[in-house]
């Protein structure tokens, strides 16, 4: 019988573990879970007689991939695919996956939300500023960043995207403003939605000489990766700017610096929460198992990214 390890460190929420079960069950398969493992040690040993593995934020490290003795495929549920070593991934001839799209509106709700939260002062008593009128960038204009653009839309803000890889004529259907590069977008916006995939071109690509050409009252939102955004550059343009504010999916590593010295001016969840809540868990662990499925009855590598 063909067996999947579903690994969370962080689980599916309960009824998005029966929608994968009874998809397995459908298929023949029998489904093996492992949540809130301590070690990942037991992450390693897990997956040693396994087919196939759904993980979301786990680490599937080179070691995880070298014990899976039958592993032939790998499914992250969501976008975000840093966590898997596709290098030996690859070397050992196991496809790996991403779900994209499935957590976009989640992702896309936060960042709204972490939005108006900051710019009212946090709900602290004290005259906040609106979003209508203001001009958001929208750095890639993705699944996420298409729903940012929506969402925004009704907030009356002014929608302005940079992303060499979609043709401009699509983003323009969508009513948003294209820019030709990516310090035209900071130039131009007060708020800016981050929505990069973190790789060797992007880590720290979001550094001071970017930052520090956006205009009055500057508020960057991150709902990608920590990564991305050069962390000196932050630090740096926090103490230049008292009108600069980040909201962060994820805290940057100096975060306690932040919080010591620019109280007021940021924001960020206690863990990565784009993708936390019941629809988008349902959503990603679907598309998740389906393409298990797809790939080894089919052959289908239609998500495959290594």
């Amino acid at each position: 019988m063909t067996k999947v390890l579903i690994a969370t460190v962080k689980p599916f929420a309960p009824a998005a573990v029966n929608a994968i079960k009874e998809i397995f069950d459908k298929a023949g398969y029998e489904t093996i879970l492992l949540e809130k493992y301590p070690e990942q040690s037991d992450f390693v040993k897990a997956v040693e007689d396994v087919d196939a593995l759904i993980i979301r934020s786990d680490k599937a490290t080179k070691e995880v991939i070298d014990s899976g003795k039958n592993l032939k495929i790998i499914v992250r549920a969501g976008a975000g695919y840093d966590n898997i070593d596709l290098e030996a991934a690859t070397d050992k001839g196991v496809v790996a996956m991403n779900t994209p799209g499935q957590n976009s509106n989640a992702v896309a709700e936060l960042a709204l939300g972490m939005m108006v939260y900051l710019v009212r002062n946090q709900f602290n008593g004290t005259a906040g500023t609106e979003l209508r009128g203001k001009k958001l960038g929208i750095h890639a204009y993705g699944n996420v960043g298409k729903y940012v653009a929506k969402i925004a839309k009704g907030f009356g803000m002014e929608i302005y995207a940079y992303d060499p890889f979609i043709p401009k004529e699509t983003i323009e259907k969508d009513g948003v403003k294209v820019l030709n590069s990516v310090e035209e977008l900071y130039k131009t916006c007060q708020y800016i939605s981050v929505n990069i995939p973190a790789n060797e071109k992007t880590k720290n690509s979001i550094n001071y000489e970017l930052l520090s050409l956006m205009p009055k009252g500057a508020t960057v939102v991150n709902t990608a990766r920590k990564e991305v955004v050069c962390e000196e550059s932050l630090l740096k343009i926090f103490a230049d700017r008292n009108d600069f504010k980040y909201i962060s999916d994820i805290a940057p590593d100096c975060k306690d610096e932040i919080a010591g010295k620019f109280e007021g001016r940021f924001f960020f969840t206690p863990k990565k929460m784009g993708a936390q809540t019941s629809e988008a868990n349902i959503n990603a662990g679907i598309a998740a198992a389906t393409q298990i499925i797809n790939y080894l009855e089919k052959g289908d590598k239609t998500y495959q990214v290594n």
